[in-house]
C-alpha cells in the first residue's frame, strides 16, 4: 500500500504542475547574455556583502566562494577566444580578482575566529584544490532508494571527523585515511538531508585529494548513487513550493552534484528560483525578505551574530554565511556550464556519456 506521504506528494504533483522558466532561451547568443547578466549581478551583489561582513564569514561562507572564484576562472577560459562575449568577459574577471583579495584577507579573520577549524579545513580553502568537471552526465533514477530515513541521527562532529581523516589535517599527517567507523557513516545507504549531502561530499573531496585506494575504487558508484537520491530531494522541494527550510539543502545539492559533474542539475527554472532567493539590499541568502521591504538607511558593517548551529552562522537581519556560500556555488555554476556549452530542453545539458550506475 502507498504511504500517505507519497500520496500527498503525487496530490500536490498532479494539483501543481511545474512551471516552465520565464528566463528567456540560453541558446541564442542574446539569450544566453541576458541570463550570464543577471548571474553575474546576483554574484557581485553576494561579493558585496561577503567584503561587508568579511570579520564575521565563518569558513563554511568562505569555502563557497573559493568555489565560486574556481568557477569564474573557468569561465574566462572558455570566454576568452569568443569576441561576442568580451565584456561579460571583462566582468567576470574583475569579479573574480575582486574575490580572490577578499579571500586572502578572510583567513586573517578566521585564524582569529576559529584557528582549529580553520587547520583542519585549510585544503579545502587552497587554490587549485576545486577542480570542475570537464566531462557530463545525468542523474540515473534507478539509483534512487526506495526509502529514504530521516536525517535525525545526521552528526555534524562524526562527519567532520570524517572529513579530517580524509584531508589528513588530524593527529595523522596521512590524506586518504578512513577508519571503519567513516566508512560505516559515508556508505550508509537510504540517508536524505544534509546527512546524505555529507556522505557526498566526503567522496568528492576525496577525488579532489587524489584518493583512488580501498574504497575510493568505487567513489563514483557511490557519487552517482548520493546524486541521484538528492535529485530526488531537490524534486520533492519543488513540488511542495521550495519552503524556506528546504531552500538551503536544495542548493547544497545543486552545487555539489554540479561539481561532481551531472547536468541536469541546472535546470533553468531551478535557476530563477535561485535568483529570485538573493535578498535584494544585504546580497545575501537566508531568511526571505519581508514583501515590502525599504531599504537600511545605515546598514552596520558588523551586525550582531546568531548562532544557529555549529557550523551555521546567521546574521540578526536574516543572512546565513551557509546559505549565501551554497548560493554563489550553485550560480557559479550554472555559469560554468554555460560558457561550456548552450543548454537544451530547459536543462543546461552538457553529457558526454549516458548516465551512470557506478557498476
Amino acid at each position: 500500500m502507498a504511504r500517505p506521504g507519497l500520496l500527498l506528494l503525487l496530490l500536490l504533483l498532479a494539483l501543481q504542475p511545474l512551471q516552465p522558466s520565464s528566463l528567456p532561451r540560453p541558446d541564442t547568443t542574446e539569450g544566453k547574455v541576458t541570463i550570464v547578466g543577471l548571474i553575474l549581478s546576483a554574484l557581485e551583489r553576494a561579493t558585496l556583502f561577503l567584503e561587508e561582513r568579511l570579520p564575521g564569514v565563518n569558513l563554511d561562507g568562505v569555502v563557497g566562494f573559493r568555489v565560486l572564484e574556481a568557477q569564474l576562472q573557468g569561465v574566462q577560459e572558455e570566454w576568452a577566444a569568443d569576441p561576442l562575449l568580451g565584456p561579460l568577459s571583462l566582468r567576470t574577471r574583475q569579479l573574480a580578482d575582486k574575490l580572490a583579495a577578499l579571500l586572502r584577507r578572510s583567513i586573517f579573520y578566521l585564524e582569529l575566529s576559529d584557528p582549529r577549524y580553520l587547520r583542519e579545513f585549510r585544503p579545502s580553502l587552497q587554490p587549485g584544490f576545486w577542480k570542475l568537471p570537464r566531462t557530463w552526465t545525468h542523474t540515473n533514477t534507478s539509483l534512487v532508494y526506495p526509502v529514504l530515513e530521516p536525517e535525525d541521527s545526521f552528526s555534524e562532529e562524526s562527519s567532520d571527523a570524517c572529513l579530517v581523516q580524509l584531508l589528513g589535517t588530524g593527529n595523522s599527517s596521512q590524506p586518504c585515511r578512513i577508519p571503519d567507523f567513516c566508512r560505516t557513516l559515508v556508505t550508509q545507504p537510504n540517508c536524505s538531508g544534509y546527512r546524505l549531502s555529507h556522505q557526498l561530499l566526503f567522496f568528492l573531496w576525496a577525488r579532489m585529494q587524489g584518493c583512488t585506494e580501498g574504497l575510493f575504487h568505487q567513489s563514483q558508484h557511490y557519487i552517482s548513487v548520493f546524486c541521484a537520491n538528492m535529485m530526488e530531494l531537490n524534486r520533492r522541494a519543488e513540488a511542495f513550493g521550495y519552503a524556506y527550510p528546504t531552500r538551503d539543502l536544495f542548493m547544497e545539492n545543486i552545487m555539489l552534484c554540479g561539481i561532481s559533474g551531472f547536468s541536469d542539475f541546472y535546470k533553468l527554472r531551478w535557476l530563477e528560483a535561485i535568483l529570485s532567493w538573493q535578498r535584494p539590499w544585504e546580497g545575501c541568502f537566508g531568511k526571505p525578505a519581508a514583501k515590502e521591504e525599504d531599504p537600511p538607511t545605515a546598514p552596520p558593517r558588523r551586525p550582531h551574530v546568531l548562532r544557529v548551529k555549529r557550523r551555521e552562522k546567521q546574521f540578526t537581519d536574516g543572512c546565513s554565511c551557509h546559505s549565501t556560500a551554497v548560493a554563489v556555488a550553485a550560480l557559479g555554476g550554472f555559469l560554468y556550464v554555460l560558457a561550456e556549452s548552450p543548454p537544451a530542453k530547459g536543462e543546461l545539458r552538457l553529457s558526454t556519456r549516458p548516465p551512470l550506475s557506478g557498476s
